[in-house]
């Protein structure tokens, strides 16, 4: 009978979509090697403003520091300047590892295991956590349809009795929209969940004339009725599933993309990070978000983190 070593693993991630360890190893073997990569990723070939000459000049790294001189007056420019990296103490590459395991795995990862993995306080791994998650945001997305789905659902402490009553008082409601085959976006909504909220989210991140999918919420009775500021009908078509009457598919009338979307986000929450304030819970949405709308990337979702440190330095 074979051994393990015989075994065959069958990698669930094209070939060409994968980034493994020892790719990363090589590309950042040290903090050297991560600051250039971002320098090059704002001033490509070291080639900046410099604010004494007033003009594009080439820079060069002064060893020893995060710093790159100009070549004609030797005035600094720092990489790190405006980034989530500015001022920390903090080795580049265990940021860069952080990010590595955050955009590598399906359910999100913890400040705890990368506590013991790189031996840095807590503190440290969950501020770190915390600002590589400002990273994962797509903003004010806008999804393109032409089918969506629309549905709520509640995050917190324990539900008692049945519906949306009082009893769910203790729980923060979240609105979730996702295209079929595409994007999805989630927000919390402070407060209960109603008609002027929902229509709200309809007319921001949806296109007019798309086809609205949701349950039988009453909420969502005003779809149809919509119009722009100018009075025009903004055209949506909505379709709904009677899931009170434990109907779940009828056609193609159902919600079941955006409801896969909160069977994901429960479950690696749960599992994960187990218990999510209510004052971070919108970051933990965005960061799953942002892994969901580029899962055709395999694990280099690392890579996009990474540009989008440049992108949202200040």
């Amino acid at each position: 009978m074979p051994g393990r070593k015989d075994i065959a693993v069958k990698q669930s991630i094209p070939k060409e979509k994968r980034y493994t360890i020892d790719q990363f190893n090589k590309e950042f073997p040290d903090d050297d090697a991560c600051l250039e990569f971002i320098k090059e990723q704002r001033w490509p070939d070291g080639i900046a403003f410099c604010e004494k000459c007033q003009k594009e000049t080439k820079h060069h790294r002064i060893t020893g520091r995060t710093a790159y001189s100009c070549d004609y007056c030797g005035t600094h420019i720092y990489p790190l300047a405006g980034t989530i990296f500015e001022k920390t103490t903090t080795s580049l590459r265990l940021w860069f590892y952080a990010m590595y395991q955050i955009g590598s795995t399906r359910c999100g990862i913890s400040a705890k295991q990368i506590q013991r993995e790189t031996a840095v306080t807590y503190k440290t791994a969950w501020r770190m956590f915390k600002q590589i998650r400002s990273l994962m945001s797509d903003g004010d997305l806008q999804l393109e349809g032409p089918t969506v789905e629309m549905d709520e659902t509640y995050f917190g402490g324990r539900v008692r009795g049945k519906g949306r009553g009082p009893q769910m008082e203790n729980k923060t409601p979240i609105v979730g929209i996702a295209e079929r085959k595409g994007r999805v976006l989630a927000k919390t909504s402070p407060g209960q969940v109603n008609a002027h909220k929902l229509m709200g989210m309809v007319k921001e991140h949806i296109l007019p004339e798309s086809t609205v999918y949701t349950d039988e919420l009453a909420a969502y009775n005003y779809i149809e009725k919509l119009k722009s500021d100018d009075g025009k009908p903004l055209g949506y078509q909505h379709r709904r599933i009677h899931h009170s009457a434990k109907v779940y598919v009828m056609g193609d009338i159902h919600t079941n993309t955006v409801e896969g979307f909160w069977s994901l986000l429960k479950r690696g929450i749960g599992s994960v990070y187990h218990a999510v304030s209510r004052e971070y819970l919108q970051s933990y949405l965005d960061e799953y978000c942002y892994r969901y709308n580029r899962k055709d990337q395999g694990n280099l979702i690392f890579k996009s983190i990474l540009s989008e440190v440049s992108a949202k330095a200040k």
